[in-house]
C-alpha cells in the first residue's frame, strides 16, 4: 500500500493506493467519466483506491486528469518498490462491443509509452477525450513503466475509452503475478 499527497496551484490530489486488493474504490476527481473509468481501471486491476482530487476544474479538465496520473504513477513505484518477485512483463486485449484494445506493459524502472487511439469527438460527458494520452504519460512516466496501448478499432469513444482502460488493467495485473522463485526479472539483477 502508499499514500501519496501531491498539491500545486492547480491540484490538490491525496490517495491511498494497493496494488494487490480486491477492486474496492472511492474515488472523486469532480470529472464523472474520468471517475468511472478510473473505478473501471481499479476493479478489473484488482487496485484498491481512495483517490480524492480537487483541480481546477474552471480551467478544463488537463490539470485534474494529467495531475492524477503523476499521483498514481508514483502509487504504483512507492507500492513496488524493488519490483522483485513479479512477472514483470502482462499483456492484454480487451472487447468492449464493437471496439477492441490492448496493451502491453513492462514494470521495467525505464519509463516509456506508445500510444495509438483516435476519437471521433472531443469529449465524453465533461472528459476531455485526448486527455487518457496525458493520463497514461503521466502515469507510465511516473510509475517507471512501459505501456504500448493501441485501440485497434470502434466507434464509440466511450467504448473506445474504456476498453483502453480496462486492457490497461489487465496487462498490468498479469505484470505484477508472483513469479515461482520470487526473483527480480532482469538479467541485469536490478531493474
Amino acid at each position: 500500500m502508499s499514500v501519496i499527497e501531491r498539491k500545486t496551484l492547480e491540484t490538490d490530489i491525496s490517495a491511498d493506493f494497493t496494488p494487490y486488493g480486491s477492486g474496492k474504490t472511492e474515488i472523486s476527481t469532480g470529472i464523472g467519466f474520468f471517475d468511472h473509468m478510473l473505478t473501471s481501471m481499479c476493479v478489473h486491476g484488482g487496485f484498491d483506491l481512495k483517490l480524492c482530487v480537487k483541480g481546477d476544474l474552471n480551467v478544463d479538465g488537463h490539470h485534474t486528469v494529467e495531475d492524477t496520473g503523476i499521483v498514481l504513477g508514483k502509487a504504483l513505484a512507492e507500492a513496488l518498490g524493488d519490483k522483485g518477485g513479479i512477472a514483470r512483463f502482462g499483456e492484454a486485449f480487451v472487447p468492449m462491443d464493437e471496439a477492441l484494445s490492448f496493451c502491453a506493459a513492462d514494470i521495467s524502472g525505464r519509463p516509456y509509452l506508445v500510444f495509438d487511439a483516435d476519437f471521433a469527438t472531443d469529449k465524453t460527458g465533461e472528459y476531455d477525450n485526448c486527455l487518457t494520452e496525458e493520463f497514461f504519460r503521466a502515469f507510465a512516466f511516473n510509475a517507471g513503466i512501459t505501456l504500448h496501448i493501441k485501440n485497434i478499432y470502434g466507434k464509440n469513444d466511450h467504448h473506445k475509452t474504456e476498453s483502453i482502460f480496462k486492457a490497461v488493467a489487465y496487462a498490468i495485473r498479469r505484470a505484477l503475478v508472483k513469479n515461482d522463485s520470487g526473483a527480480l526479472m532482469s538479467s541485469k539483477g536490478v531493474l
